[in-house]
């Protein structure tokens, strides 16, 4: 699998060790940065992430900021991708299955090394059900998408 991966300064750390992971399990892994720990904005990189996997240059992304709550926010801003924040292996298989899911998101602060690698796994372990009722709230969650909302 084509596994997009990238992070703020806060998430280098982990998203170098996850990298490294991926590439042990025979993914190949598209890195959009950052390349150190020197402040970066995480938007700049959820967006890179989100194009790689909404483009078909990656099949999955993980995307790892602090919390993982901006870089969450970042990544649902690009038409196609569904991302979440997941700091528990049920929610990081489940929001596959049911979700479609397609980017992972990690709070490097939150979570350590061990568990990372287990939600990486999970989550790229996972497949979507293709059931009718999963298929049908997917299908209005990209109406939602396609809407143009004024703004206020």
């Amino acid at each position: 699998m084509r596994v997009a991966i990238g992070s703020d300064h806060a998430g280098f750390r982990l998203k170098a060790l996850l990298a490294d992971m991926l590439r042990e399990r025979g993914h190949e892994v598209v890195d959009v940065g950052t390349d150190s720990e020197a402040a970066a904005d995480y938007p700049d990189y959820a967006e890179s992430l989100a194009l790689a996997v909404r483009d078909g240059r990656a099949d999955r992304g993980v995307m790892i900021c602090g919390s993982g709550v901006g870089a969450g926010v970042a990544v649902n801003k690009v038409s196609g991708i569904r991302g979440a924040v997941c700091h528990d292996t049920y929610s990081a298989h489940q929001g596959v299955e049911h979700d479609d899911m397609n980017v992972l998101v990690l709070g490097a602060r939150i979570v350590g090394e061990a568990l990372a690698r287990e939600l990486v796994e999970t989550f790229l372990d996972a497949e979507f059900s293709h059931e009718e009722r999963h298929r049908r709230r997917i299908e209005k969650v990209r109406r939602l998408e396609a809407r143009s909302w004024p703004e206020k």
